[in-house]
């Protein structure tokens, strides 16, 4: 007999798999697709999310999602049934505050705005883009409106991303942030000259960075059988279910280390993807359940393991064999040293991690300044080289190393900036956990093996999904609320280590 909660089944596998094919289109408009398909390939993908918006907010699907909850009214918590009812009864409720031209005008109004990014890129012009940027923080300060808040513009906008958080608690946290690592930056950068990284700024094979980012990806535990590296402009991952989980990254001839640590930052987010319970599959349960914890997963690969002493002493013989030119009078502790050389970049996507969030803080800053119209698009280069001047202490020389970096200000996803550094806070609160619970976690990393850290990872925060909130999860995985202090605590040693401090 088919019950109420196997017909939402039923509807929830339909919505899935339209939002998967916008997916696919997607992927295939950033790595593959020529530019003159650009035009046609908006319009397809409108048309998808305008057909899925549609059987989304239906009154037909709210029906279904409130039989199937009358009927699992005595579901556990942590059952399947009731998580999946509670998510879609969250997400329903935000889709229909956004009326069907809301939608269709966003799609269309992102992609003519991704084109002029990638135009004003080029030619390195930020006054091509302005006029794209302008509709996108309208559309940004509507979709707030809908939504509604108490508090904040920016509050329903950040709870798309890292829902129950608040823009007050963010701000607290980064302010927090910053107090502690001012100091710290500011010591380290009067050690400057105690790490040289001059042997990762020469010519690198494009081929063979290639083929060493994959035995990285792989070393790191990203499944290949479940997965493919491609090349973009801007590095990102995607998923179609947990057995295709994609990644690309972007391949700088003079500089080894951006393409290899954007392949293990990305594989990060696809491995948490590819580690969700099969028993999830179809359903939006079986994503990460915020950006944030999805950050914190490809923080955790790039940098607590890409980045630490025990994975190059593993695998720096293997790089040195790819570049014997380069690398040929470089040993493995060098190299560890170099590639967590802390010191003000322009490039977001390259930032150490000591300096990682206060190029977050800026944007976090500045988005809001934009939505509240404290500060007009057109005065935006101004304002991002002021905050770039008085965060980490240099001045982009042009727009591309400044405010025209990010691919994210083609749609409307403001909010989304501040998980970057979340991410960032969780990874140091979900390593601190995992190592005080299991010690053979740090034995293994000082080998160069993450495995039991994967291990860990996946029981205690990859399986679950979607199916508790970030703040849920994190007190599950960790016994404690999110905390600025682990990641503080956990800088502060290896900053001090590496810089004699």
């Amino acid at each position: 007999m088919t019950t109420n909660y196997d017909a939402l089944l039923e509807k929830v596998y339909e919505l899935h798999d339209l939002e998967k094919a916008v997916a696919v289109l997607a992927w295939d408009k950033e790595t593959n697709m020529p530019k003159a398909g650009t035009k046609a390939r908006i319009q397809q993908i409108t048309t998808l999310r305008r057909l899925h918006h549609q059987k989304f907010t239906s009154e037909e699907f709210g029906g279904l999602i409130e039989a199937a909850a009358v009927e699992l009214a005595e579901a556990g918590y942590d059952s399947n049934e009731a998580s999946l009812i509670r998510l879609l009864r969250y997400t329903y409720d935000r889709a229909r505050k956004l009326p069907p031209e809301l939608v269709k005008r966003s799609s269309e109004t992102s992609g003519a705005a991704y084109t002029a990014w990638l135009e004003a890129r080029e030619a390195n012009d930020f006054v091509g883009f302005a006029p794209h940027l302008e509709k996108i923080v309208a559309l940004n300060r509507e979709m707030a409106e809908l939504y509604g808040y108490e508090d904040e513009l920016y509050d329903p906008l950040l709870d798309k991303f890292e829902r129950g958080m608040k823009t007050a608690d963010v701000r607290a946290i980064f302010n927090a942030v910053k107090e502690e690592l001012i100091p710290l930056r500011a010591a380290v950068a009067e050690r400057a000259e105690a790490v040289d990284d001059s042997f990762l700024h020469q010519p690198y094979d494009v081929a063979k960075q290639k083929e060493m980012a994959r035995v990285l990806a792989t070393a790191v535990g990203y499944d290949f059988s479940r997965g493919h590296l491609g090349t973009a402009v801007h590095p990102f991952s995607t998923s179609f279910s947990r057995d295709d989980a994609r990644i690309t990254t972007r391949w700088n001839p003079d500089f080894i280390n951006a393409a290899l640590f954007a392949t293990l930052h990305e594989a990060g987010h696809a491995m948490y993807e590819q580690g969700t319970a099969p028993d999830l599959a179809r359903t939006p349960l079986a994503r990460g359940t915020s950006s944030g914890i999805h950050e914190s997963q490809s923080r955790m690969m790039e940098n607590v393991v890409g980045r630490s002493r025990g994975f190059w002493q593993a695998h720096f013989g293997e790089l040195q064999a790819a570049f014997p030119a380069q690398l040929g009078d470089v040993n493995a502790e060098q190299f560890y040293r170099a590639v967590n050389k802390s010191q003000p970049s322009y490039i977001r996507v390259e930032a150490d991690e000591l300096t990682y969030n206060f190029h977050i803080i800026l944007r976090f800053d500045l988005e809001q300044a934009l939505l509240n119209g404290d500060l007009a698009v057109a005065d935006l280069p101004a304002a991002w080289n002021e905050k770039m001047a008085e965060l980490l202490g240099v001045t982009p020389p042009d727009d591309l190393q400044g405010c025209l970096q990010d691919i994210h200000w083609t749609s409307p996803t403001f909010g989304y900036f501040p998980t970057y550094a979340l991410g960032n806070l969780y990874a140091a609160q979900f390593w601190e956990t995992a190592v005080a619970q299991n010690s053979q976690i740090e034995e293994a990393m000082a080998q160069g093996d993450p495995a039991p850290l994967v291990e860990w990872l996946r029981e205690n925060v990859h399986g679950y999904g979607r199916k508790f909130t970030p703040a849920e999860l994190v007190q599950r995985a960790t016994g404690q609320p999110l905390s600025h202090e682990p990641f503080i605590r956990y800088a502060t040693a290896k900053f001090s280590e590496i810089y004699d401090l």
